[in-house]
């Protein structure tokens, strides 16, 4: 009887032992990953519907997720174009810890101009380091046919408004005007650089 009731006891210590650690890290671990990747399709699912309806923005002012360096929401550039306007940055970012953003949109519902949009969504993104807010985003829509360079207070001491509104006027606009705009948003990009020493 007595070696029954230890066969038994032992039985159950040995169960709970195999329940308790043993058990966990079979099922955890892959329970955890299938989550995981449940949660990255369920986004992945979201962003790709949201990219399908344009980005249009709700009624309290939700942005969109930015994609990286450059996010081309409108599907102007080529892959290779936008892999090199993100060098360009990143060398940059690199030597100065100044931070670049490049956005293409198709619309900024809810917001009436294109001025309050870019400044929310580079504030929204955190563009530029928090101690220095160094930020810049160059915004543009073809849809709307309209521009905006929005500046971190870091960043405007160097490039006011005025110089921005020069950088637009007389090396961005000109090739947006011959459907050039990629070669726009480059030159633009380098003469931004260039003043911002």
């Amino acid at each position: 009887m007595k070696k029954k009731v230890l066969i038994i006891t032992g039985s159950i210590g040995i169960l709970y032992i195999l329940l308790a650690f043993v058990l966990p890290k079979f099922v955890a671990v892959p329970l955890a990953a299938y989550h995981s990747k449940k949660v990255w399709t369920e986004n992945e699912k979201d962003y790709s519907e949201s990219k399908s309806s344009n980005l249009v923005l709700d009624s309290i002012g939700n942005f969109p997720l930015p994609i990286g360096y450059v996010s081309d929401y409108e599907k102007i550039f080529s892959e290779r174009q936008i892999s090199h306007l993100t060098k360009l940055i990143i060398d940059y970012e690199q030597k100065t810890t100044r931070e670049i953003a490049i956005v293409t949109i198709s619309s900024i519902e809810p917001y009436e101009n294109v001025k309050d949009y870019a400044t929310d969504l580079a504030n929204e993104w955190k563009i530029g380091k928090p101690e220095k807010d160094n930020g810049l985003i160059i915004l543009f829509s073809k849809n709307l046919r309209q521009i905006r360079i929005a500046t971190g207070t870091g960043t405007e001491q160097k490039l006011t408004d005025e110089i921005c509104k020069k950088v637009i006027d007389s090396t961005i606009v000109p090739e947006f005007k011959k459907g050039k705009y990629y070669n726009g948003i480059e030159s633009g990009l380098k003469e931004l650089m260039k003043r911002w020493e």
